[in-house]
């Protein structure tokens, strides 16, 4: 399966929903990052923004990527969309994040609008309400993009479909953890912590144990949005499809 994560927004939450939500929930996924021309070179699979045909060329040869559109690329990758006619189709899936801040909401809008232009079905674009507190009432923070869903029926969206703001993302930014492994260690680290003599290393595990309880916490709420995504779905009709085509999905 093939997804873009895609916002005209920045701060949104694309790369997290990329490496924590999506990529470790479809076999075999790849993370493909299409970053500005002042991306650090030592990154792995990143794309800059105008080179399309690269992009097209790679989606050709792989069987499951999620990429991820950085804001200031989207405006060229989805100009060249429109000149390589049918591209859009290389991808099964856009998510689009959205946040209840103002500004990234009208920036949400656009984005569903400008896929909707570009031909791709309402059922292939999910918006993800991200950043969400415990508590918040969705139809209310977010009014301004489910009336415009209700009116335009771009996209397809469900209120379960929804992350909280949670510290996790900030511990394990920068390293390829996997949150289910955080979550599945069975280190008893409050035995360590007090068998420990060195005050940093006692801190050090202490951090260790307070990952992996933001972990334990997070990652229910990561396989919800996942299944309110309604993705695997997709990808098996996908596969049935190709298999009754005599390809391999």
């Amino acid at each position: 399966m093939k997804i873009a994560v895609i916002s005209f927004s920045g701060n949104v939450g694309k790369t997290t929903i990329a490496r924590h939500l999506l990529a470790p929930r479809l076999p075999g996924a790849r993370i493909v990052a299409i970053e500005s021309i002042n991306a650090g070179d030592d990154e792995d699979h990143v794309i800059r923004g105008r080179q399309f045909a690269e992009l097209q060329e790679y989606l050709q040869v792989v069987d499951s990527v999620v990429v991820d559109i950085g804001a200031s690329n989207i405006e060229d990758l989805l100009a060249l969309m429109r000149r390589y006619r049918g591209s859009h189709e290389d991808f099964d899936a856009f998510v689009v994040p959205t946040v209840p801040a103002g500004k990234q909401q009208r920036d949400t809008i656009a984005t569903l609008a400008e896929l909707s232009r570009l031909g791709i079905p309402a059922s292939r674009v999910h918006v993800l309400f991200n950043m969400v507190d415990d508590g918040t009432e969705l139809e209310r923070v977010f009014e301004p993009v489910i009336a415009f869903l209700q009116q335009s029926s771009v996209a397809t969206a469900s209120l379960d479909c929804r992350l909280g703001v949670n510290e996790i993302y900030g511990r394990v930014q920068g390293s390829a953890v996997n949150l289910a492994d955080l979550a599945a260690d069975r280190t008893d680290y409050k035995a360590l912590i007090a068998a420990a003599t060195d005050s940093g290393v006692r801190l050090a595990l202490a951090q260790r144990l307070a990952t992996r309880r933001l972990a334990i916490g997070v990652v229910p709420e990561l396989d919800a949005c996942f299944a309110a995504l309604q993705l695997g779905a997709f990808a098996d009709q996908h596969a049935d499809a190709a298999s009754a085509a005599g390809v391999n999905p």
